[in-house]
């Protein structure tokens, strides 16, 4: 049987019985490329991430010691893994910039060269399988085992094995790389400075990305990246460095809890419609047409027919709303109240039957209900108001882009746009308008 025959039967017996999404994600690597297989290392051993060249060279080194790098004042040896373990590499200028994983084994830093530098991924530790002879590219010792995601297989390597032997055993090849570091010559480094460094991710930071889109399809995007980034530093401060990832659901959820806008599946405050109404501008047509993509069960389309009614009394409010999830669409158009927490001003438009209060005729007749889901197409009339609160951040960033198209083919000019408090507008024809806990935009042309 060939090795590519071996791997793929491998490949289709890990995925026997998976699913793509796993329920608990206790195992987090950066995933890479040699010689056209995937690898994986554990996140934990992984400093950052970082392209960078014109190493220096280091005489009577080993040959996969391609020399040393000045990263931020730190001397560090960088080994080209494709030359220690004997893989084609293509041939580069010395200054051309490589893929570097800069990686921590105990109190040593380092540089490993590979061919491309994929994402970090989260997978469960039960389905690592132990690693296996038909892998002979690399010494079976210094595989940790091979997992399969998204139909690829992973074979995960043992750094602490590769790069930390034990000290009773002969001097292999970290003696080889510690020894380039003292063979440093003092001057003329050569190496580049901080700034030509041409990328750098906190890996840690990019796990939480990839596990809040894996739980909650959370999507970080120029919608909301500098919510993200604040969260993020909250979320470092609060808990020890080894315990900053997303294991679980709930975790993922907790990280999400501050994100959320003000009355999620609840009707608005009067203090909440004030604030939004006083900010909002004029809208002078008499004929106002809304667009809610994601309404889920109708609160807050509810609300806003609510206040389009005491702010234009003489206009008429048509309000498309429309959500992908079946069961909270269908319940929408039928909502029953009951009558605590509910605004002076919904029960003005609110009359009482014997299951509890209902909103009258004339705000059930203004607002459309439908099951659609806003990445197919969306037969919508020119929008003078588009209310999005939070939605936009559970697409993919594609379908984010997508989405905030169709917001500009389908508005007027002058169209207000309402996005969740932590949620922006990254189009540039688009006014922000501040207010407290929302997040407001004008059309601009």
């Amino acid at each position: 049987m060939s090795t590519q025959t071996a791997e793929k039967n491998s490949l289709e017996q890990l995925s026997n019985g998976k699913k793509d999404k796993a329920d608990k994600i206790d195992f987090k690597m950066v995933s890479f490329s040699l010689a056209g297989k995937e690898y994986g290392i554990d996140i934990m051993n992984v400093k950052e991430i970082a392209k960078a060249g014109n190493f220096t060279y280091v005489p009577n080194a080993a040959p996969f010691v391609r020399g040393v790098y000045n990263l931020r004042g730190d001397i560090i040896s960088i080994i080209d893994l494709r030359t220690m373990f004997h893989l084609p590499a293509e041939r580069k200028s010395d200054d051309a910039l490589e893929s570097l994983l800069i990686l921590k084994i105990g109190e040593q830093a380092f540089g490993v060269i590979v061919d491309n530098i994929d994402k970090v991924i989260g997978v469960s530790k039960e389905g690592i399988q132990p690693p296996h002879p038909i892998f002979g590219d690399i010494n079976i010792k210094y595989i940790k085992g091979i997992i399969e995601n998204q139909n690829k297989l992973y074979i995960i390597l043992n750094v602490e094995k590769l790069f930390a032997p034990k000290e009773e055993e002969k001097p292999g090849r970290t003696d080889l790389v510690k020894e380039a570091s003292v063979k440093m010559p003092k001057i003329g480094l050569g190496g580049p400075a901080d700034d030509a460094l041409e990328r750098s991710m906190d890996v840690n930071a990019d796990f939480i990305k990839e596990t809040l889109f894996s739980f909650r399809n959370f999507a970080v995007s120029k919608v909301n990246i500098n919510w993200f980034n604040r969260r993020y530093n909250e979320w470092k401060a609060q808990r020890k460095p080894t315990d900053l990832q997303l294991r679980e659901l709930a975790e993922a959820d907790a990280f999400l809890e501050p994100f959320y806008s003000p009355f999620t599946g609840a009707l608005w405050s009067a203090e909440y419609m004030s604030a939004l109404g006083g900010i909002m501008p004029a809208i002078a047509t008499k004929s106002i047409n809304v667009w809610n993509p994601g309404c889920g069960k109708g609160y807050e389309s509810y609300s806003l027919a609510v206040l389009l009614k005491k702010m234009y009394p003489e206009a008429r409010a048509k309000i498309w709303a429309n959500d992908s999830d079946l069961l909270a669409i269908s319940m929408a158009p039928n909502m029953v109240f009951g009558a605590e927490g509910i605004s002076q001003d919904h029960l003005d438009f609110m009359i009482k039957n014997r299951n509890g209060f209902v909103f009258n005729q004339a705000i059930r007749d203004s607002i459309y209900f439908e099951f659609h889901d806003v990445i197919n197409n969306n037969p919508i009339p020119p929008a003078d108001l588009i209310l999005c609160r939070d939605t936009l951040s559970f697409l993919s960033a594609g379908n984010q882009t997508k989405l905030l198209t169709d917001f500009n083919e389908k508005s007027r000019q002058g169209c207000i746009l309402i996005l969740g408090k932590n949620e922006v507008m990254p189009l540039d024809n688009w006014r922000r308008i501040e207010g407290p806990s929302l997040s407001l935009y004008v059309k601009a042309d």
